[in-house]
């Protein structure tokens, strides 16, 4: 963890309180993103990747919600924040692209008219500089004819331009920070081509740092440095892109990696055959002993039943949290 790092989160827990009970969704999590660099966090659904981005900003529940640790932006602990000094950072100078778009954005508002409330807010201007500069960012996320787009309302838009509506909106004060919880989902590939291309280009013109959430590997591999692997609530392995799909070191990993489609690949039969990995991700209030993976993972040792394993830190600076490696 450098201590020079745009963000750094350390030793983050979140907690959520339910009618069942109490269990932790994020469980001593760490990892860092440096200034104009693409993060890539992997994982299954539920693994604890939304909820950590989430907690970035503080928008998880805050009744049923407890979270510890730090989640330090350029030295400032964002936990340690009151409202105010929050809301100042939040969309400023880190902003959110959400999941789905269609619930991300207000229904009863146009397009223009929420991308320009977030620049009034935070930059201050008066209504008519905040819309033109709303109708702006809708024409640099290449939005056409983003002067009558930005009247119209977000059931009137296709799922391309709203995502693309919401690269604006959070882009629209320049923030230093973007967190990007699955961008592409639901769109098809020639769509999500054009959105990664474009969050590539406002990368290296805005010079905006990106964690980027997806399922999608082939994604993570094109645009991110670093790759940050969860399981369970936990990191299991951290490595640079190419290390971590030419030598990935924990089973979780090398399951995730055999199972998706490459052209050319076969086995000895010649017959094409995808890799899987047995079993379902754990409950959150039904964790196993010792290593979480352990009932799924094919090279399970008894220590791996009884005990957590140790991070190993490597030389090279990877990381895995695996009994084979200690």
């Amino acid at each position: 963890m450098r201590d020079g790092a745009l963000l750094a989160i350390r030793d983050l827990r979140v907690r959520f309180h339910t009618l069942e009970g109490s269990f932790y969704a994020v469980d001593g999590v760490d990892w860092h993103v440096e200034r104009r660099e693409t993060l890539g966090l992997v994982g299954e659904s539920g693994c604890g990747k939304s909820v950590t981005a989430l907690s970035v900003l503080r928008l998880l529940p805050p009744r049923t919600t407890e979270i510890q640790g730090q989640i330090l932006f350029e030295g400032i602990n964002l936990l340690e924040l009151d409202t105010e000094q929050l809301r100042r950072i939040r969309g400023n100078s880190v902003s959110m692209i959400f999941q789905e778009p269609m619930t991300s954005l207000n229904p009863v508002f146009t397009v223009g008219e929420q991308i320009a409330e977030t620049i009034r807010l935070h930059q201050g201007l008066t209504p008519k500089e905040a819309w033109d500069q709303a109708v702006e960012m809708l024409r640099l996320v290449q939005i056409p004819s983003p002067e009558a787009r930005a009247k119209d309302y977000p059931h009137q838009l296709s799922g391309g331009m709203r995502q693309r509506a919401m690269i604006a909106m959070a882009l629209s004060c320049h923030p230093q920070l973007l967190l990007a919880d699955e961008p592409t989902t639901a769109l098809d590939v020639t769509i999500q081509a054009q959105i990664m291309d474009l969050m590539l280009r406002l990368r290296e013109e805005m010079h905006t740092s990106i964690v980027l959430i997806s399922h999608n590997l082939g994604l993570i591999a094109e645009m991110a440095r670093r790759v940050v692997v969860m399981y369970a609530g936990k990191v299991v392995e951290e490595a640079p892109v190419r290390e971590l799909f030419h030598d990935p070191l924990h089973p979780y990993t090398r399951g995730l990696l055999g199972s998706v489609p490459w052209i050319g690949r076969k086995q000895t039969t010649g017959r094409r055959r995808l890799q899987e990995i047995p079993g379902i991700v754990p409950g959150l209030m039904e964790m196993p002993s010792g290593c979480r993976f352990h009932p799924r993972c094919p090279e399970a040792k008894e220590v791996c039943r009884r005990e957590p394993p140790p991070t190993i830190h490597r030389d090279d600076g990877r990381r895995v949290l695996c009994w084979l490696w200690a």
